[in-house]
C-alpha cells in the first residue's frame, strides 16, 4: 500500500511536546509510516490563532530546525527517509514535504513567502479558524474575505511555487481565492458539507471549483467533520464516495489531520490506514482507484506543480 497524506500536525506536536517524530505515541511516527510500500507525508507547522507576529515566524523556524535534526538522526540510524522539495526528486521510500498551516506565519511580510520556500515549504493554508493578515478563517462571523495583503500573498505564493491551501478558509475567502488564483489550489484536509454539515467542510460547488482548477482535496479524519456522532471508518468512506459521485476520481486524496484532531474510535493512527483500504475494497473499488485516492492523485498534483 502507498500513502500520500496531505496534512498532519505531528511536527508541531513533536516540537511543543519535546518529542521525536521517529518514535512516539502520536498518531504518526516515522517508524510506523516507513512500513508502507511508499509513504509521502506532508508535515505542517501549525500556527494557532493565539500566535502572531514574530512568534509565528519563530515557530516556523523552530519546527524547520527540529525536522532537520530528526532527519539527521534518521540518517544516523539508516532509516530511509528524506525531506523533498519536488516529488520528482524522490530517492527514498519514505519522504516528508514541509507545509504551513496558517498564513499568520508570514507576519504580514511578503518576503517571508520566498524565505519559507527556500526552507522547503511547498503548501500553505491561508488561515486557521480565525483572522490573519490574509483573511478570515472558517470560524469568523460575518467574514470579509481576502485582504489586499492576502491578494498579493496568493500571487507571490503562486510565483514561488507554494501551493495555496483553502482548508480552514471562510466561504467568502474561498470564493475570493477562486477568483484571483491563476494556478490550481487545494484543500489539504476538508470533507463534504453535504455529508456532514460543518462549516469547515466544502460544499459541492466548492469541491467542483477546486476540481476545475486542477487541484485536489484531502479527506480529513477529524471525527466532527465526518459525522455528528458515532463516527467510524464508514464515515470516511462516505465522504470519499460523495466526492467521487461529483466526478472526483482524479481529485480526491487523503489529508488525515493526524495529531491535529480527534479520531473515530476505530482509527488510532497511521497504522490503521488499511481499514479504509479494506472497506473500499469490500465495496468493490478497484486497487487502481484506491491507489489514486491514497497516493497517485496527490503525487500527480505535486509533480505538475513543481517549478
Amino acid at each position: 500500500m502507498r500513502i500520500f497524506d496531505l496534512h498532519c500536525d505531528t511536527l508541531y506536536r513533536a516540537f511543543t511536546e519535546k518529542k521525536s517524530i521517529i518514535r512516539n505515541n502520536f498518531e504518526i511516527s516515522v517508524e510506523r509510516g516507513s512500513k508502507f510500500d511508499e509513504w509521502i507525508q506532508c508535515m505542517a507547522v501549525w500556527i494557532p490563532d493565539n500566535i502572531r507576529g514574530e512568534n509565528a515566524e519563530r515557530l516556523v523556524e523552530n519546527c524547520c530546525f527540529l525536522l532537520d535534526i530528526e532527519l539527521a538522526k534518521c540518517t544516523a540510524e539508516n532509516i530511509d527517509i528524506a525531506k523533498i522539495d519536488n516529488v520528482s526528486e524522490m530517492k527514498s521510500k519514505s519522504n516528508i514535504i514541509l507545509t504551513i498551516e496558517g498564513g499568520a506565519a508570514l507576519n504580514g511580510k511578503l518576503e517571508n513567502i520566498s524565505r519559507y520556500r527556500k526552507l522547503g515549504v511547498r503548501a500553505m493554508t491561508l488561515t486557521w479558524n480565525s483572522q490573519c493578515e490574509i483573511g478570515d478563517g472558517a470560524e469568523v462571523e460575518n467574514p470579509k474575505g481576502i485582504t489586499d495583503f492576502g491578494k498579493r500573498a496568493v500571487k507571490e505564493m503562486e510565483r514561488c511555487g507554494i501551493v495555496v491551501d483553502v482548508s480552514h478558509a471562510s466561504d467568502k475567502l474561498f470564493y475570493d481565492v477562486s477568483e484571483i488564483a491563476e494556478r490550481p489550489f487545494i484543500a489539504t484536509h476538508s470533507n463534504s458539507r453535504s455529508v456532514c454539515n460543518h462549516r469547515r467542510n466544502l460544499t459541492d460547488e466548492q469541491f467542483n471549483i477546486i476540481k476545475s482548477s486542477g487541484g485536489i482535496v484531502g479527506i480529513n479524519f477529524h471525527k466532527y467533520f465526518l459525522a455528528e456522532n458515532n463516527q467510524s471508518v464508514g464515515d470516511i468512506v462516505k465522504h470519499i464516495e460523495h466526492f467521487l459521485s461529483l466526478g472526483g476520481e482524479d481529485t480526491v486524496a487523503l489529508g488525515t489531520d493526524f495529531d491535529g484532531g480527534e479520531l473515530s474510535a476505530d482509527i488510532n493512527g497511521i497504522e490503521d490506514m488499511h481499514k479504509i483500504f479494506n472497506e473500499l475494497s469490500r465495496l468493490n473499488y478497484t486497487d487502481t482507484l484506491i491507489d489514486k485516492l491514497f497516493f497517485k492523485n496527490a503525487f500527480n498534483f505535486f509533480q505538475s506543480f513543481d517549478i
